[in-house]
């Protein structure tokens, strides 16, 4: 189970990544998602990357219902509306994690009657940074992402049998389709053992390239169907040990074909490991 975390800037649940709580939402949920109007909660800060990021991808990204913005105070109020869903963004902990790490995660969630912010139905929920660390490092993949929610939203419906905990396990049954694409990762986001060009074709044999944020920020908006990307969150310096989470994301169809974590630590640093490489090569 996860902690709650309040904070007057950014809305703070117990969620992660499809569904933090035992709830599991079912085919109802997903079917009244559909007819509700959904609100996109904007930060209280008035420089939040977040709040310029989503105004700018939203027009163009969002389109499984109608949308509409509103402030983070009226947030608790129009969450008890069982015809709203909702987009917002949040800090993440687990109650067993003795390291007190903080994620950035962005959620979708449904209202309901008598429910509080803390008690929304969980739809979709993602890492997208770690908390300290500079929004410019991921930001920018926030169109992506809710590509992906909604095409997660859209795959559950069609086939109800993969709502389940284990819906990892589908995604991760992608891997061989990611083969036939370009890798691009970041240097500093591998860990030391696959540093470099030469360690990692010494373990993945396909298509790769160690690049810039700027290239895949181009591939993204480009929609690149060619494309795959390393989307890893993780402290980078700002702790010790902390999750670092790792996902495969298709630039193109915003797809995930791999989602890992692990525990770092002086054997697993943060950032994309060798036995990662392995498990794509597969």
């Amino acid at each position: 189970m996860k902690k709650l975390i309040i904070s007057t800037s950014l809305i703070i649940l117990s969620v992660a990544l499809f569904s933090q709580r035992e709830y599991l939402a079912t085919a109802d949920d997903l079917d009244q998602l559909l007819k509700t109007k959904t609100y996109v909660v904007l930060e209280n800060s008035p420089m939040s990357e977040f709040n310029f990021e989503v105004k700018d991808v939203m027009e163009n990204e969002w389109y499984i219902t109608d949308y509409e913005y509103i402030k983070l105070s009226e947030f608790p109020e129009k969450s008890q509306d069982p015809n709203a869903s909702f987009i917002y963004t949040t800090l993440v902990s687990f109650e067993k994690d003795k390291t007190d790490s903080r994620y950035v995660f962005i959620h979708l969630s449904l209202g309901g009657e008598n429910l509080g912010i803390d008690d929304l139905i969980d739809i979709v929920s993602v890492p997208i940074g770690y908390f300290g660390v500079d929004p410019d490092k991921y930001i920018y993949k926030t169109g992506i992402l809710l590509r992906f929610m909604q095409s997660h939203v859209e795959l559950m419906m069609e086939n109800p049998d993969l709502i389940s905990h284990n819906i990892f396990k589908h995604y991760n049954d992608s891997i061989e389709n990611a083969q036939s694409k370009t890798l691009y990762l970041l240097e500093d986001e591998l860990s030391k053992e696959v540093s470099t060009a030469a360690r990692i074709k010494k373990i993945y044999p396909y298509k790769f390239k160690i690049t810039t944020m700027e290239e895949i920020k181009a591939a993204v908006l480009a929609k690149d169907e060619d494309i795959v990307f390393l989307h890893k969150v993780g402290p980078e310096g700002k702790k010790l040990k902390a999750r670092c989470y790792k996902i495969i994301i298709g630039a193109g169809d915003a797809e995930f074909y791999y989602f890992d974590y692990h525990m770092i630590s002086d054997k697993k640093p943060d950032g994309f490991l060798q036995t990662d490489f392995k498990k794509l090569a597969k």
